[in-house]
């Protein structure tokens, strides 16, 4: 027997939510952290972008097996092969990283996804100069568990002096899962709670000035990529679009199987990776190899993933 959650629409007509627009919620916002120029760590990396800060954040990485069970789910097992031949990857086994984002925009400190849940976000942030506390923000870019595990730590808020911001298809499929979806569960223990501080957005939607919301359906019901500007740069935060930068990037037709709707998500790869492409914007993907900013150039009939170097990531 099922058991609904409480969804958005729920949440604002029992004035459990806060306002659909980022914008017109009540302000929480308290100074941000000074400016701390560019620089790298162990878990850490600090670009400029603009009159923005923004620091890649390595909350985990771990080795699975058995990579073409999860990329590449319509090619053969040969072009698998070859494929990963070509570019120097074993086939038997990839490595996953887990990558939140700070951005500094001068007046709040706003952080992309919370990662896994087993204290490498604080830790991570600690490294970078920052605490749970300081955190403005909390935008979920969509709500697996691998974005949404921090959220709660030991029963309380991680980010106890944060506003949060996703996206309003995201939070309404999810909230409406049925008792024992393993997804909806967490989402139920770790997002439902915070829906009082919680702003929902659409395609386009404002979380503050140079954050736009970009929907990027197929990974999830409603995964949102957000694009940052300032001072006439651009760079994305593309979230899990791809999740290989050669399975998934570099090949956006094949399947992944932790891709909810196969043919949108391949829709939404094509469609913003030639966006990025065509304007050289560089990007952050959650799993990508950390640092995890890179580009992404037209090859044959799909992209090759450019890693940054120096351009933007300093000492």
């Amino acid at each position: 027997m099922s058991s609904v959650q409480l969804t958005r629409r729920a949440a604002i007509l029992t004035g459990a939510a806060v306002p659909l627009l980022a914008g017109l919620a009540p302000s929480t916002a308290r100074a941000a952290a000074e400016m701390k120029g560019a620089g790298r760590g162990s878990a850490f990396a600090r670009m400029k972008l603009g009159g923005f800060e923004v620091t890649t954040l390595l909350d985990g990485n771990r080795t699975v097996e058995k990579p073409n069970e999860i990329f590449g789910l319509n090619a053969s097992a040969e072009e698998f092969a070859s494929v990963s031949e070509q570019n120097f990857i074993p086939t038997d086994k990839s490595q996953f990283f887990f990558t939140p984002t700070v951005v500094n925009t001068g007046s709040e400190l706003v952080l992309f996804d919370t990662g896994l849940g087993q204290g490498g976000i604080a830790s991570a942030l600690a490294e970078a100069g920052y605490s749970t506390d300081d955190i403005d923000v909390v935008v979920l870019t969509h709500m697996h568990p691998d974005h949404i595990g921090g959220m709660m730590t030991d029963g309380a808020a991680t980010f106890k002096n944060a506003r949060y911001v996703t996206g309003a298809v995201e939070y309404d499929f999810w909230s409406k899962a049925d008792e024992g979806n393993r997804v909806g569960d967490m989402v139920k223990a770790n997002v439902t709670p915070m829906a009082e501080k919680m702003s929902f957005l659409d395609d386009g939607g404002s979380v503050a000035s140079g954050i736009t919301a970009m929907a990027a359906f197929g990974h999830t019901p409603g995964h949102m990529t957000y694009m940052l500007e300032s001072d006439g740069q651009q760079m994305l935060l593309m979230a899990d679009l791809a999740n290989h930068y050669v399975w998934s990037l570099g090949y956006p037709d094949w399947e992944v199987r932790f891709d909810m709707d196969k043919s949108a998500a391949a829709a939404s790869r094509r469609k913003v990776f030639d966006m990025l492409a065509a304007d050289k914007t560089p990007f952050i993907g959650y799993h990508m190899p950390f640092p995890a900013v890179g580009y992404a150039e037209t090859r044959d009939n799909g992209y090759r993933y450019v890693p940054a170097s120096y351009q933007l990531i300093m000492d």
